[in-house]
């Protein structure tokens, strides 16, 4: 995956979050570079870090984030920048929904988890997204500065989506085609973590007041 994105890209950062194989060494020779965290603190901790670490770094104008379970692909990368510099956005989404043919590659119970996630949200729908759980997102240095996630876990996805409402950060979305291998399902998060992101949404909403 690593080798793929600097085909294009030449800086990729890897966060190692508390793995106990030899990530960090295998990230490297692919050309990454690598930060660790000493334990695993879950998806939105390592986003977080990363973000920070690409943000110190001279010249730094636009960031992504790129799931490592060989879901996204590089080419819909490149279309969302190309989409952000175009539209004067602040942030464009991946979303697999945007046309009927892409959303039919999504496994059935995961389409309508992901469906029922948009309806029950409200600031989504309000933002024009689609698909608030994707992982594939492009910005600027203005949300990057911004970025300030607290939800260690996979809520971090809701807590992007209220950032950018409550930021008032200019979103768009670009359709991208999600690759579900054995590998990347294997990888993914249980639906039950569904339940628990409406409740950390609504937790941190509450918190917020």
């Amino acid at each position: 995956m690593i080798a793929g994105i600097r085909s294009v890209f030449d800086y990729v950062v890897c966060v190692d979050d508390g793995s106990a194989d030899d990530t960090a060494v295998t990230a490297r020779r692919a050309g990454a570079h690598v930060v660790r965290h000493p334990v695993n603190l879950g998806q939105g901790a390592a986003i977080q870090t990363g973000v920070e670490f690409a943000r110190r770094q001279p010249g730094a104008r636009l960031f992504a984030t790129f799931d490592a379970d060989g879901q996204h692909r590089v080419a819909d990368l490149q279309r969302m920048i190309d989409h952000l510099d175009s539209a004067d956005l602040d942030i464009v989404i991946g979303t697999r929904f945007a046309a009927p043919e892409a959303a039919a590659t999504v496994p059935p119970l995961k389409r309508a988890v992901l469906r029922t996630a948009v309806w029950l949200n409200p600031r989504i729908r309000r933002l024009g997204l689609s698909d608030a759980h994707n992982g594939l997102r492009v910005f600027n240095r203005r949300v990057a500065d911004g970025l300030d996630l607290t939800m260690n876990g996979m809520s971090h996805a809701g807590e992007f989506i209220a950032l950018i409402a409550e930021n008032r950060w200019r979103v768009g979305e670009e359709p991208v085609e999600v690759l579900y291998t054995d590998y990347s399902k294997s990888k993914g998060q249980p639906l039950l973590n569904g339940v628990n992101i409406l409740f950390d949404g609504l937790l941190r909403k509450r918190m917020s007041r």
